[in-house]
């Protein structure tokens, strides 16, 4: 499948994304691509989030593809059960964050517990950092594995963000380009 072909709709996580993260370059550069806003990037609620995204998949005029990061990737999960049969053609998932263990996470963002663990009805790549402080590797590894997803091990990558001097990641930008010629 070509970018042309579908509509890609970004999910930033908490505190959305910065205009030097990646997910924010990707809606620029990439033409069908739209980052699906949130009403409070800040004090998130599930009801709210995984509404937004499954408003975006029901408006979307053509096959959707899902690039997630971080509470995005748990939002776009739970919203999955919304989503009319075959409308979402594959999804891209960066830096899930543990939300059932990792510490420190604000409680807005422990609301979204649990994670949901059935599979997917779609194809999906999980990005995953061996030094992400909100995930351990082999719990990304458990999710990928319970959602039937592709795991791609990002080695030492932080939480894939601009912290982690993944600006612009032209990396991910080939991971997605891999994996919509499979689709």
């Amino acid at each position: 499948m070509k970018t042309a072909d579908c509509d890609i709709l970004i999910l930033p996580g908490l505190s959305g994304s910065e205009e030097e993260h990646w997910q924010a370059r990707w809606a620029g550069r990439l033409s069908t691509g739209r980052i699906v806003e949130q009403d409070d990037w800040h004090e998130p609620t599930p009801a709210a989030w995984c509404g937004r995204i499954a408003q975006a998949v029901a408006a979307a005029t053509r096959p959707v593809i899902l690039i997630a990061h971080s509470l995005g990737v748990v939002a776009a999960v739970e919203a999955v059960p919304s989503f009319a049969e075959g409308v979402v053609r594959g999804a891209v998932f960066v830096a899930l964050p543990d939300i059932e263990r990792a510490p420190g996470l604000p409680e807005s963002v422990r609301a979204f517990a649990p994670i949901p663990r059935d599979p997917l009805p779609f194809p999906s790549l999980v990005v995953a950092s061996r030094t992400d402080p909100y995930c351990a590797y082999e719990r990304a590894e458990d999710f990928a594995y319970a959602w039937g997803a592709a795991l791609v091990d990002a080695g030492e990558s932080g939480h894939i963000n601009v912290a982690s001097g993944h600006g612009p990641w032209p990396e991910g930008l080939m991971r997605l380009a891999g994996f919509m010629k499979n689709l």
